[in-house]
């Protein structure tokens, strides 16, 4: 089952921020309307311990004893009444202790301050607990508010950081994604996480002996090749030698067959050569060159080839455009292209070789009259050795692996297509020299 680290990680420490920001909202709030109640008890303090006498007498005088005033915010409305008094907004009865205190009049709830006066009248100073505690309430959400406004942004914050932690591997893994199939050298851990390091040292030692089998890979192709090649080539003298000789018909057929079959061989160990050679480390670096040049040097070693055939080669363009590459790499690239053409193209056929050079690329294509390849087996094709079943051409299957290898190394593409009525077109498009 596949998951996301990150998104993981960025879900958990989200959920503990929200959890977090809960609890501490909460507290918030209930610490802010406990806190808003004390203070208003105070203020109804302050008004009881305004009152004198004297005061007391004004208010009555100006009707305000035993009614409700409102306060600086309109609520909740205060009310000022003599305890012995009958009339007023609040039937009290006169018994209330001095202090502070939770009193119900008529199934309201009210919260009052009860003083005694020098003059031994007795005052309540009292305010209606509903609208105390929408006071109350509305200063603990303005006290809570920036903490949940700060909550999303501390999660989107967090989520930046989370993925802004997970970058070196993103570009560590871009890296990978990017390397040539080749480049087994070890990858830097430079800028990498303590925690990430070790699985990096891990991954270099396994590339270190993927590379090290590799190696032995190409040294044994290599090595089979030069210790079969000295053996072909004195066998194919000993046959030659058989052939002036006066054989009978079936002795010569014989001959003749042992001669081809030394013949594949001998190319067999080449392009065996050829491909070990392709697939080492470049020994020297890229040169300007002219694919118009190579494909003329080519042209001249295959045409006999050709001829035997009776294949009309035909060059449709020959533009003069260069590229970066291993002069060895651009010769096998086109010897292998038009090779491969001439062995699968019939007796009689057609081959036309064409270079067109663009502004930031030049294509290299070689067309054919040959029986062509189904779309389904274009890709196995580039593999080594592969064949086409009931292709009865001679051949190793190594030249197209070769031809890929060259063009992967180059940072060149390759694209086969269709010829009308029956063929194949390989285009190779190289990038162009600066």
């Amino acid at each position: 089952m596949k998951y996301s680290l990150q998104f993981r990680l960025s879900a958990w420490l989200s959920v503990m921020v929200l959890l977090a920001a809960a609890v501490a909202g909460v507290a918030s709030f209930c610490a802010s309307f406990h806190e808003a109640n004390e203070l208003q008890d105070w203020q109804l303090e302050q008004v009881a311990a305004m009152m004198t006498p004297h005061v007391l007498a004004e208010m009555e005088r100006d009707g305000i004893v035993g009614k409700r005033m409102e306060t600086v915010h309109h609520k909740p409305e205060l009310v000022v009444q003599r305890l012995d008094a009958s009339g007023g907004t609040l039937a009290l009865p006169a018994s209330l202790p001095d202090g502070v205190q939770d009193v119900k009049v008529a199934g309201v709830d009210w919260r009052l301050v009860v003083r005694t006066l020098d003059a031994g009248t007795r005052v309540a100073v009292g305010q209606q607990t509903a609208g105390r505690n929408d006071v109350a309430e509305s200063s603990a959400l303005a006290a809570t508010a920036p903490l949940i406004v700060f909550v999303p942004v501390l999660v989107l914050v967090l989520g930046y950081v989370v993925r802004h932690m997970f970058a070196p591997l993103r570009a560590l893994s871009a890296h990978v994604d990017g390397r040539d199939s080749r480049d087994l050298s070890s990858l830097s851990d430079a800028g990498l996480p303590d925690e990430i390091r070790p699985f990096v040292v891990a991954l270099n030692r396994l590339l270190d002996r993927v590379e090290q089998s590799v190696a032995a890979q190409r040294r044994f192709i290599a090595d089979a090749a030069h210790e079969l090649r000295s053996p072909l080539t004195a066998l194919s003298l000993q046959a030659e030698r058989l052939e002036p000789l006066t054989l009978a018909t079936p002795a010569h057929e014989r001959v003749l067959a042992l001669r081809r079959g030394l013949a594949r061989g001998s190319a067999l160990v080449e392009q065996l050569l050829n491909f070990a050679r392709v697939q080492d480390a470049p020994d020297t670096a890229d040169q300007r060159l002219s694919v118009a040049q190579q494909c003329r040097a080519v042209l001249e070693d295959l045409m006999p080839l050709a001829d035997r055939k009776r294949i009309d080669i035909g060059v449709v363009a020959l533009d003069e455009g260069e590229v970066l590459a291993r002069p060895l790499d651009l010769r096998m690239l086109v010897r292998n292209l038009v090779d491969n053409a001439i062995r699968y193209t019939p007796e009689g056929g057609r081959i036309d070789l064409a270079v067109r050079a663009g502004e930031d690329r030049v294509e290299l294509s070689v067309a054919d009259s040959g029986p062509g390849i189904a779309p389904a087996e274009r890709e196995r094709v580039f593999d080594a050795f592969y064949r086409i079943v009931g292709n009865e051409a001679i051949g190793s299957g190594l030249g197209l692996a070769i031809v890929r290898t060259i063009v992967e190394r180059i940072g060149a593409r390759i694209e086969l297509d269709d010829v009308e009525p029956s063929g194949l077109r390989v285009t190779v498009m190289l990038p162009r020299a600066r």
